[in-house]
């Protein structure tokens, strides 16, 4: 069984992004196990100064759910042309201590939806980025950006869109894999 920790960078109830979570939790492939941690909107400013031996216990949730994860994926919307802040601070507090955190070496991939015509595609390339940075494995190779996401998702949902399953299913099997190959290397 391959688990995959999916990390929503949209706060909201409602929101497309974490739709598209679930729908990659309800549609994962036979061997693939999807949960969402919801606990990064309780993690503080990543501050060096508090990320010491008595941790925030909102710090240690997260680093812990991260170290049993097999793969990471990032659900993301873009805010402003980026990734927003709580998922950045997330990944923050995720690339600490660096080089031995618990995201290092982690196969990670990011997908999402936003409202414009391109889908989120900067803050996607950005989470990579970042992610690579702080020490994961990021598979750039794993791209699913799904433009106008209100009008496409008004009167459903993402889990109901045989094509947004598809791609959903093609980013976990990736994961999957790239965490097979981990764990054998």
């Amino acid at each position: 069984m391959t688990n995959v920790l999916a990390l929503v960078g949209s706060l909201r109830a409602d929101s497309i992004n974490r739709k598209l979570a679930e729908a990659a939790a309800h549609h994962a492939p036979e061997g693939i196990e999807v949960t969402t941690f919801d606990g990064i909107v309780d993690l503080p400013f990543y501050n060096e100064d508090i990320d010491g031996d008595t941790l925030p216990a909102a710090a240690v949730a997260f680093r812990d759910a991260i170290a049993a994860a097999d793969a990471v994926l990032l659900v993301t919307p873009e805010y402003n042309g980026t990734i927003p802040a709580v998922l950045k601070n997330a990944l923050d507090w995720a690339s600490r201590p660096f080089g031995a955190s618990p995201l290092s070496g982690k196969p990670l991939a990011a997908i999402g939806s936003a409202f414009g015509q391109y889908g989120g595609v900067w803050a996607h390339d950005d989470a990579r980025k970042v992610a690579g940075i702080a020490g994961a494995k990021v598979l750039e190779d794993v791209k699913v950006a799904i433009p106008q996401s209100v009008v496409r998702f008004a009167e459903t949902h993402p889990r109901e869109d045989a094509e947004v399953t598809s791609l959903v299913q093609g980013a976990l099997n990736a994961l999957a894999d790239a965490s097979t190959e981990q764990a054998a290397a």
